[in-house]
């Protein structure tokens, strides 16, 4: 699963070909031993975060919007997608 951004110890990911389980483009969140998928929309769709963490994933999810929705469309292409800038 390549790796779409990580800041403040947050992991996010973005698998190819990954619309069955979810129907909804979303990310893969690792944060410690907290896991979640988020849709793009900041909606957590499965898993949790811990709620400061939260908060600057759905701040960096509304910076990058329109990266992020480039991204998914490459991923479930299967195309190769750039990094997005970390929050600072």
């Amino acid at each position: 699963m390549p790796e779409l951004s990580r800041f403040y110890g947050i992991v996010i990911k973005m698998m190819f070909n990954d619309n069955d389980r979810h129907h909804k483009p979303h990310i893969h969140v690792y944060y410690g031993e907290n896991e979640a998928s988020v849709a793009l929309d900041g909606t957590v769709l499965e898993g949790k975060l811990p709620q400061r963490q939260y908060r600057m994933l759905s701040g960096w999810l509304a910076i990058h919007e329109e990266e992020l929705y480039e991204a998914w469309n490459k991923a479930v292409r299967e195309i190769p997608f750039d990094k997005i800038k970390p929050l600072e």
